[in-house]
């Protein structure tokens, strides 16, 4: 099985990173502004040699599909209760301290930190937590079983690796992984899966918080066009003995309807299921999900809206930023619009 690689943090680590978070959030700015990315990022050289190490050589050698790092002390009371919604949480600050580590950490891994204009503002960390309203829906703000799915799949410039840091998660409710690695099917299905017969389009959070807030916007019309006229990718790519992968089944339906591909897919997702590993995110632990060789989903739960639902903090790492210039604002700019 392909085993999450982890490192946890020793004590002096932790001394270390709480000297450093001390040190930044004296200074006005905001972590999941792009300031914070564009100015601190030589901070880096400060975080614990360790934890560097780690993120850097599970980008470099591949040998996972998921790595976590454990061991920051979250506060559950200092934290204040989950937020209803993602810009309550914005608008207060709320985990800032924790903003600070998760920011520093994905500046760690091989790539930019980036967001999308559609999502939660463009802010480059979100706030993830049920909202009520959203019980049903397909995303990280729903109660039901969230499936399987390649992050912002449908999206040339998706992200290499997804970043998932634990606030509170006192239901214990398990995040759903699986890695391309530990798939079998045969070689007729790998063909299949390897052509450009499959549509991914866009989830309904990208069409949804747009338009609520700008409903004429550039990249609020993009994405509709990307759902009304997908272009036909394949669900597998990269090399023929070790392969990428990219779905999002709820989403996803096969070009002109090919039989035999959406065979192919079903065996593919039945695998999926298959070799499924469930991962709790405890606070003060970062879960980094390989965006090219791992799927995630979550369990279904119940909240109670109390102040003390599960609550995560989320980014976005890309390899290569210069990819989406021609969807970014500017050469400097991390959001993609």
């Amino acid at each position: 099985m392909d085993t999450p690689v982890s490192y946890t943090m020793s004590l002096a680590d932790i001394g270390e990173l709480e000297a450093l978070i001390d040190k930044i959030d004296s200074l006005d700015i905001d972590p999941a502004a792009p300031r914070f990315f564009d100015q601190a990022w030589e901070l880096t050289a400060m975080v614990p040699h360790g934890v560097r190490r780690f993120l850097a050589e599970f980008c470099l050698h591949e040998r996972a599909a998921l790595g976590m790092v454990r061991g920051w002390p979250v506060n559950d009371r200092a934290i204040g209760q989950t937020p209803a919604d993602w810009s309550q949480a914005a608008e207060q600050a709320r985990g800032r301290r924790e903003e600070f580590v998760l920011g520093l950490f994905a500046m760690c891994l091989t790539g930019d930190t980036f967001s999308w204009s559609t999502l939660q503002g463009g802010r480059l960390i979100h706030n993830v937590v049920p909202i009520q309203g959203d019980e049903s829906e397909q995303s990280g703000h729903g109660q039901v079983l969230l499936e399987w799915h390649t992050e912002d799949g449908f999206h040339p410039y998706r992200c290499d690796y997804l970043l998932l840091f634990g606030m509170r998660n006192h239901d214990r409710v398990p995040t759903l992984v699986s890695s391309i690695r530990d798939v079998r099917l045969d070689e007729a299905d790998m063909e299949i899966l390897r052509r450009p017969l499959f549509h991914i389009m866009p989830d309904n959070e990208h069409l949804r918080q747009m338009a609520e807030v700008h409903p004429g916007h550039p990249s609020l019309l993009r994405a509709r066009m990307m759902r009304e006229q997908p272009e036909a990718v394949p669900v597998l790519f990269g090399a023929q003995d070790s392969p990428y992968l990219r779905i999002d089944p709820y989403f996803m339906r096969c070009a002109d309807g090919d039989p035999a591909a959406g065979e192919a897919l079903r065996r593919l997702i039945d695998e999926l299921n298959r070799v499924q590993q469930r991962v709790e995110i405890e606070p003060g632990t970062l879960l980094i999900v390989d965006n090219y060789l791992a799927v995630h989903g979550r369990a279904a739960f119940s909240a109670r809206f109390d102040g003390t639902d599960r609550w995560l903090k989320k980014t976005l790492v890309t390899r290569d930023l210069r990819t989406s210039r021609d969807m970014r604002e500017s050469p400097s700019s991390r959001v993609i619009v």
